[in-house]
């Protein structure tokens, strides 16, 4: 992952040093849980504690003698130890370290994402609040259709988030699961209670049952459920793109003194960070392919799915934590035009309300197919003609005859669409 999409958190967690020592923390436990079991003195396991030493370096020179990071790993740790270095990796493979490791490393990333994820739904219904009687035009196809509230549109966005939030729990508790089960997974040279210690030392779950390497269907799940965060913020970033249009100009992300939106036209303010949270989110569907085609190994293992992951797994959580932090600032700081949304429904003359006409018109016993027929008539003339369609409606005497001028008043009355936003409000959890 370059720089310019990983924050310092994530990266740490991901870095090489922190990597290694997660392996060291794996090794540890298990030593601790041969202990318990009487086969390992406890003071062995005290002095490879105290005495081991974790050198990136060396560890790199060994690799490029045995072409193996875990057998560089376990020779660059016993150089520093005396003869408690013949416990080190006792009754272990490769992969009882790495999958196991890789899981902590996933569960301190996790954590970071489901605080991102919380944060972005607080800022998001804080905003949806705040613009809960904010009308805006409503559009279906590109097109306007009724008028809705703003707040409402974002408070679609809160629930989003929360089934994102929900499934992402799911798969952060199916991923907080490690593996020491030995060569082709059958514990014939370490106890399943020695798995069972080591998990509970390191506060995983112990798979149910591991062929060396965990299933990588979890991996697969896992990846998926970011793929849908990513899309849900590409989704949210679309619309922000949408309305920061020069005709629509409802919305705009926050631009600051000295910012530059392009290098000819000094007059653009473009969307820079939604369109950036689409291109990333394309990114992230990449590895979620990936992730699927990681599933099936050869056999009880091979190694096709370590290099990609190696690649998939940090990038992913850095670029989700990167999205969902930008995201979280673009909302947080939105300029909102109220004038302009206004503006948007007065433009069309009165047609976004030509259903309520067509309803006033039915309540009086029309057949809806009457009362549509002639509804649709004036709005066509509307868009022919340029004129408004509620004067039309107005000086027509076919409804004239029908509705009083309080009825078709009634029918303009824009606040009508925001009677139930409250109770809607309410079945998505925003108080």
């Amino acid at each position: 992952m370059i720089d310019r999409y990983a924050r310092p958190e994530m990266r740490a967690i991901w870095a090489p040093e922190n990597k290694l020592q997660q392996w060291f923390e794996v090794e540890l436990a298990a030593c601790q849980a041969w202990a318990n079991q009487g086969k390992i003195p406890q003071a062995d396991v005290n002095a490879i504690k105290a005495n081991a030493v974790i050198d990136v370096d060396r560890m790199e020179a060994i690799e490029a003698e045995t072409h193996h990071d875990v057998v560089a790993f376990t020779r660059m740790l016993s150089e520093s130890l005396g003869d408690e270095r013949k416990w080190v990796h006792y009754g272990l493979t490769s992969t009882d370290v790495v999958d196991t490791a890789q899981a902590l490393q996933l569960k301190a990333a996790n954590e970071l994402l489901l605080e991102d994820l919380k944060t972005l739904r607080a800022t998001v219904a804080q905003q949806a609040k705040r613009y809960k009687a904010t009308v805006m035009m409503g559009r279906t196809h590109g097109i306007q259709a009724e008028p809705m509230s703003f707040g409402l549109k974002l408070a679609r966005w809160v629930a989003e988030l929360d089934r994102d939030i929900e499934r992402f729990k799911q798969v952060q508790a199916e991923m907080a699961v490690g593996e020491l089960s030995g060569a082709v997974g059958t514990f014939a040279n370490i106890p399943p209670q020695v798995e069972a210690d080591v998990c509970a030392l390191l506060g995983l779950t112990p798979a149910v049952i591991s062929s060396q390497v965990l299933p990588r269907d979890l991996h697969a799940n896992y990846l998926s459920t970011l793929a849908l965060i990513a899309t849900s913020l590409e989704n949210f970033a679309t619309e922000i793109r949408g309305l920061q249009r020069t005709e629509l100009h409802e919305v705009a992300e926050p631009f600051s003194v000295g910012q530059k939106g392009s290098s000819a036209m000094p007059h653009k303010h473009n969307p820079i960070g939604a369109e950036n949270i689409t291109g990333l989110a394309r990114v992230i569907r990449g590895h979620m392919m990936t992730a699927f085609e990681d599933v099936a190994l050869w056999h009880e293992r091979d190694i096709s799915h370590s290099s990609a992951e190696r690649i998939i797994l940090p990038d992913t959580t850095e670029l989700l934590d990167y999205m969902l932090t930008r995201f979280n600032r673009i909302i947080a700081n939105l300029n909102i035009d109220e004038a302009r949304m206004k503006a948007n429904i007065e433009a069309s003359g009165g047609l976004v309300f030509s259903q309520q006409v067509l309803l006033t018109l039915v309540d009086t016993g029309l057949s809806r197919e009457e009362a549509y027929d002639h509804v649709q008539q004036l709005a066509q003339q509307a868009m022919d003609t340029g004129s408004k369609f509620k004067d039309l409606v107005a000086d027509d005497t076919w409804i004239k005859a029908r509705l009083t001028a309080e009825q078709i008043s009634a029918a303009f009355d824009v606040q009508r669409h925001l009677k139930y936003v409250d109770e809607i409000f309410a079945r998505v959890g925003i108080v």
